[in-house]
């Protein structure tokens, strides 16, 4: 199927859009008035411009407040039509939107608004113009799908169909099964937005929080779906309404674009291009900081001081590997980031694929294509993937060929704290790019969407997206503030952290406060007043609140019974830090707790300041 943008989804001049749709390999565009009006050019240069860069115009849109209105009033609205008709012709497009009338000269009227739509397909059809009608989700009087398809039924003229948009669809309460029964070719145009579920007036929800395919909470494949079994053979079509992606970069809000409606189309069924299948994940095979000389021997003493052993030193480059049982930890000391002098940061993690070849021949499909790595010869070939922070994804096959660019230190194995596998990262996403991030590692990798969450915190509200493998092998935690902060902000904006797991918290955490561990980490200090909260919430025993007191561990239980206990330590090079998690049958990331934790956090630095 043909793939349509309207260039309302992006930012910037009409220029600035059709370059960044071309680019990204969009085969058609909606024009939006809007950027029509605002443009130098007329409408034949607009037409040539788009005809240069491969693309078709499938759409001009919007044709607002026509229908059911008096007489006096139909006459100007014919004449505005055959305007916009001129315009449609030096275009070269041949489907105009009409919009369900918000008028309040409309009446409630079906047999008039079709006489009315039926005049305006009379005079489209002279010009070989088609009519598609759509209804608002906050039309005056026509809001759902199946009254616009009863409205075109009773006008009945071969030049006026419907166009479906997925979000005025699947935002009211109409089941939309009845899609399927439609006419074959009385849909005319196919608009796809998906958005969370919100309870707020339609309009503005609209206007301000729709998303790309696969980033919100509708069931765009079923949709989809219906409107296939109708017969629909023409584009899919994006349209959006985003604050975000309305001043973010087009080209790569246009990338992003691409990526949703490639990944929707896989989950279509019928006739859709289908993607190299997401091979099986075994787990992340390492953690790569990008350190300095600051940040760097901050980062080993707090390693050390976790119980891991210094294995590894890279033949070629200044890179440390770093283990406890399958828990490692690369420590980069020349990879260039846009960071301040002293920081640390996750440059990179690696994810071990059954089929590593498979996963980027994916990534490729869905314009993230594989970036080799800078190696001598016979070093290990590692591919990765560019997430949209910048972190670079690596695909590494199950035998861990990786470790043999590593030459052994020698250095004899510490004793260990009981730390098993990463159970997870915690990545803070630029607040333009979170449901970027979330439509990548879902549809690129494969990972699913397990919940999204929003809480109050110290520095405002946040929000976290979890996403996994099946076997939760692969855990990632995406966060992000829901407003952009000013100037006054906490010192560590955009943290990152590692979480690792252990049998036995209680175990771990004694033999971190041990004597034998060269540089035992400091704690993270939790107040008494969180532990006579847990009491009061959970009904735990004093002696086990005064262990999880002791050790500065924090407690959550979800409504199934499953239990998380966890630790953190303190910030390391000025961004990141580390924690410890024990599962027992718990799914989630103890997100109750992440204030607390952001709270300690500030505490800390402000008495060690």
């Amino acid at each position: 199927m043909r793939r349509s943008i309207a260039t309302v989804c992006v930012s910037g001049t009409l220029g600035d859009k059709l370059t960044a749709a071309a680019a990204a390999g969009f085969d058609g565009i909606e024009i939006f008035e809007n950027d029509l009006v605002v443009s130098p050019w007329s409408p034949k240069e607009i037409r040539s411009r788009c005809a240069d860069l491969g693309l078709s115009i499938d759409l001009y849109q919007p044709f607002r407040d026509f229908e059911a209105v008096p007489p006096e009033v139909l006459a100007r609205n014919l004449d505005r039509a055959e305007r916009k008709f001129d315009v449609m012709a030096e275009l070269g497009v041949d489907t105009i939107l009409v919009c369900s009338s918000v008028s309040p000269a409309a009446v409630d009227d079906d047999e008039l608004a079709a006489s009315q739509l039926r005049q305006l397909a009379e005079r489209a059809g002279t010009r070989d113009i088609r009519i598609a009608y759509e209804a608002l989700a906050w039309g005056k009087h026509v809001s759902t799908w199946d009254h616009s398809w009863r409205i075109v039924q009773q006008a009945d003229h071969p030049n006026l169909g419907l166009c479906l948009d997925s979000f005025h669809v699947l935002s009211r309460e109409v089941d939309p099964a009845g899609i399927a029964g439609i006419t074959p070719g009385k849909i005319f145009f196919l608009q796809l937005a998906d958005a969370p579920y919100l309870h707020m007036d339609v309009l503005q929800w609209s206007r301000h929080h729709r998303l790309f395919p696969g980033q919100g909470a509708f069931d765009l494949p079923g949709f989809v779906g219906l409107v296939l079994a109708a017969g629909y053979d023409g584009p899919l079509s994006l349209e959006v309404f985003n604050d975000v992606f309305r001043q973010a970069d087009p080209a790569r809000t246009a990338v992003d674009a691409m990526r949703s409606l490639i990944a929707l189309e896989d989950r279509i069924d019928g006739p859709a291009r289908r993607l190299p299948a997401a091979p099986e994940l075994a787990g992340l095979a390492f953690t790569e900081f990008a350190v300095d000389g600051q940040s760097g021997p901050e980062l080993r003493t707090a390693l050390r001081g976790l119980g891991f052993t210094h294995t590894g030193q890279h033949r070629t480059k200044p890179v440390e590997l770093w283990e406890q049982a399958a828990c490692r930890i690369v420590l980069n000391s020349a990879v260039t980031r846009p960071q301040a002098p002293g920081a640390a940061t996750i440059s990179a993690f690696a994810i071990t694929s059954a089929d590593p070849q498979r996963s980027l021949q994916r990534a490729e499909a869905l314009s993230a294509p594989a970036h080799p790595n800078v190696r001598e010869p016979g070093e290990a070939e590692l591919a990765a993937i560019i997430a949209p922070d910048g972190t670079s994804v690596f695909v590494t096959r199950p035998d861990d060929d990786w470790r043999s660019d590593f030459l052994p230190t020698g250095v004899p194995a510490a004793p260990g704290a009981g730390l098993r596998t990463t159970d997870h990262l915690g990545l803070a996403q630029p607040f333009d790019h979170f449901d970027e991030a979330g439509l990548f590692y879902h549809s690129v990798l494969g990972l699913d969407h397990l919940a999204t969450e929003e809480y109050a915190a110290p520095f405002g509200l946040m929000r976290s997206r979890a996403v996994a493998n099946p076997d939760r092998t692969v855990r990632l935690a995406l966060t992000v503030a829901l407003l952009r902060r000013g100037e006054w902000a906490p010192a560590v904006a955009d943290p990152q952290h590692v979480a690792f797991s252990t049998d036995d918290i209680i175990a771990t955490a004694a033999a971190l406060s041990r004597p034998g561990l060269p540089a035992p980490l400091p704690s993270l200090p939790v107040p008494d007043n969180y532990y006579a909260d847990l009491a009061a919430r959970f009904a735990l025993s004093d002696d086990f609140i005064a262990t999880l007191c002791r050790y500065g561990i924090l407690y959550d239980r979800d409504a199934s019974g499953g239990e998380l206990l966890h630790l953190y330590t303190p910030v390391l090079g000025g961004r990141v830090f580390f924690e410890i998690v024990q599962r027992r049958h718990y799914d989630r990331f103890g997100e109750a707790n992440a204030p607390v934790r952001m709270a300690a956090h500030r505490h800390r630095r402000l008495n060690k300041g």
